[in-house]
């Protein structure tokens, strides 16, 4: 007999499903036609143990008990889903080969290898087990993962990496939090001051960032305009260019400080000739922007439907395993594989029927077009998350659903367009011996643009989560220029002046901070983690972002006025009571790099492990010596709030 272990019940029921039938269905697993089994756990059936089970003095709070290092890790089994794992206990003793057939991620292949190795499974049968990788729930697609099933052995250092990810985070959370907590009380606060190598980093940022709205002034700086015609009437704008005999009166920026200086600039050039000095008209293109992984994707739904990274996540989950529109959600890459293609023809076929938005741009798809997001090495355990095969034609979407649907069926029909071409000009003119630009963007091919052309459905086509492309932050850049040639002889009709003011840094968003947590390298210190932070995921996972940013919210320590999140006065406090390396993302990134670098064999468990215990006590004697003195004070009962507080922290992925 042949047993398949899926993460979940929908997972397990979409294998059996591309399985011989007829079925028999028993209590937590299916039976199929040639005797084979499909089972399943029910997320994380196993959970690591409390510092109680370990030692019972630890259920009481304690300094001198930290640091908490297990000696021998041990898992429990849930209580909620102890069941499920006693039908896995006797289905793993009959069977003679086992299908591990964990979600394809990093999580995913760990929950099913404890599963495996809490059983006891013999070190034979160990050895022979298969990895079956689904990212798409519809029949014909698990037909096909079901006949490239790969040795499980495979995956070991991806399971290892989760497993040092999960332990690292316990230890960090059970003990720092007990140690600030601790001292918290100390300070007259009786409420859990929890911090988490991912959760208390992304609070800092949010929190710095206020502290820097809080304190910024703004001050007023000057820009000068020349309102140019040529010979036949044509009319532009130029911009002034200060020149260094200027730069006493301007800030680091290059913005003019002195408004008596841009006045001068105005009156000189008022009525006055001009010459063209030189004029580069360069010739770009850009290519259709790279399916979604979550991240671009829930950026992207927070910019266009105000949606939070946690809604947009359980309504891909929704069209993953119950509509099997897409394909699996919580994915890191933004590539497919390169057999992917050869699905093309069929998916934007179905995607052309019927009198949807998309159904157009599926019509004027050319499918013979392969864009660079078909690339075999940029895919690991899962690829882009795109449509599937099947249509949605009949099924009944709710508005979350259809607009997230639709996002990725655009970003997937990009792919079978041609490039964006235009022509960048770049004009140089002299006023009064003083230097003005001039640009302009002229479309040359709108390609896949078309499919983006109503601002209203892509405001941001031109960011670098789309594009890939620096945006043109100049304002007249999208101006049009008349034809213009070297020396060629101008008129300034009048000059303008332009009074600013500095503007202070925006509030974080949900778009905002996704978009930092995937991009944390612009938020760290120092150069070489900078670097090497340019190449991994950023701050947290896929899978794990949004839970971390609702986390916050639950724990009072954020707070949402209108799209803007906020920090509250706890949240403040607890920032600036604790220590820089745990508010700011240097350690947790190089966390994140060292666990990556596990999954690719080039560091190991220990490595990893070792000096993050040393850090851990050495910021355990860093709380014992750091009176917390800013902390509000609170009357909530320690017990009640230290109860739930272990209870959030068993639950999946709540200890980040």
């Amino acid at each position: 007999m042949k047993l398949y272990i899926a993460e979940k019940p929908s997972l397990g029921r979409a294998i059996a499903d591309a399985l011989p039938k007829p079925h028999k269905k028993h209590q937590g697993y299916i039976e199929v036609a040639n005797g084979d089994v499909v089972s399943w756990c029910i997320g994380h059936i196993l959970e690591q143990q409390n510092p109680e089970d370990y030692d019972v003095e630890f259920k009481k709070w304690r300094m001198e008990h930290l640091p908490i290092v297990p000696e021998q890790w041990q898992l429990k089994p849930k209580s909620q889903t102890r069941s499920q794992l006693t039908v896995l206990r006797k289905l793993v003793k009959q069977c003679d080969e086992i299908v591990h057939a964990g979600d394809p991620d990093r999580e995913g292949q760990l929950l099913v290898d404890e599963v495996i190795d809490f059983l006891k499974v013999g070190k034979g049968k160990k050895q022979q087990i298969k990895r079956l990788l689904i990212s798409d729930l519809n029949i014909a697609a698990v037909k096909r993962a079901l006949n490239s099933l790969k040795p499980n052995s495979d995956f070991i250092p991806l399971s290892v990496s989760a497993l040092a990810r999960a332990r690292a985070d316990w230890l960090y959370g059970i003990n720092l939090t007990r140690a600030y907590t601790i001292q918290g009380q100390k300070a007259g606060y009786q409420g859990v001051l929890s911090v988490g190598r991912v959760q208390t980093p992304l609070l800092g940022l949010v929190v710095n960032r206020d502290i820097e709205i809080d304190n910024f002034v703004s001050k007023p700086f000057y820009q000068v305009l020349a309102n140019l015609v040529d010979e036949n009437g044509a009319s532009f704008k130029a911009k002034w260019q200060p020149s260094e005999a200027c730069k006493p009166y301007m800030d680091d920026e290059g913005r003019v400080l002195n408004r008596a200086l841009a006045e001068n600039v105005v009156s000189r050039i008022h009525n006055q000739p001009a010459a063209v000095q030189s004029i580069k008209h360069t010739d770009k293109q850009q290519n259709a922007p790279l399916p979604y992984n979550l991240s671009a994707l829930q950026i992207d739904a927070a910019k266009r439907f105000s949606m939070n990274a946690k809604l947009v996540l359980d309504v891909c989950q929704a069209l993953y395993e119950k509509h099997k529109l897409i394909t699996y959600p919580r994915s890191d890459c933004r590539y497919l594989p390169n057999d992917h293609f050869a699905q093309a023809k069929v998916i934007v076929g179905q995607l052309s029927q019927g009198d949807k938005t998309y159904s157009q741009w599926a019509k004027n798809a050319d499918t013979s077009l392969k864009s660079k997001a078909f690339n075999n090495s940029k895919v690991s355990a899962h690829h882009a998350i795109v449509p599937t095969e099947k249509s949605a034609l009949k099924i009944n979407l709710n508005t979350f659903e259809q607009n997230i649907y639709q996002l990725i069926v655009r970003q997937y029909l990009a792919q079978f367009y041609a490039a964006y071409k235009y022509q960048q000009s770049h004009v140089e003119v002299k006023i009064a011996s003083g230097l003005f630009t001039a640009k302009a963007t002229t479309p040359l091919q709108i390609g896949w643009k078309s499919l983006f052309e109503n601002k209203k459905a892509h405001p941001n086509t031109h960011t670098n989560a789309h594009t890939n492309a620096k945006p043109d932050s100049d304002e007249f850049s999208q101006q049009h220029l008349p034809p213009l040639v070297n020396d060629q002889k101008l008129q300034c009709i009048e000059g303008e002046l332009l009074a600013k003011e500095t503007q202070p840094p925006q509030s974080f968003s949900d778009a905002t901070l996704l978009a930092a947590m995937t991009n944390i390298a612009r938020f760290v210190d120092d150069g070489d983690i900078k670097k090497i932070l340019k190449d991994t995921d950023g701050l947290g996972t896929e899978a794990t972002r949004a839970g971390i940013i609702e986390l916050l919210f639950k724990r009072g320590f954020l707070v949402r006025q209108g799209k803007q999140i906020k920090s509250t006065e706890i949240g403040r406090s607890l920032i600036i009571a604790l220590p820089a390396m745990a508010t700011k993302p240097d350690m947790t990134a190089q966390w994140e790099s060292s666990l990556n670098s596990i999954s690719e064999q080039q560091l190991n468990y220990q490595s990893f492990m070792r000096p993050l215990t040393t850090t851990i006590a050495q910021m355990i004697d860093n709380a014992r010596a750091q009176p917390l003195t800013n902390l509000p004070k609170s009357t909530v009962k320690p017990g009640y709030k230290k109860r739930k507080f272990r209870k959030k922290y068993n639950t999946k992925k709540a200890s980040a």
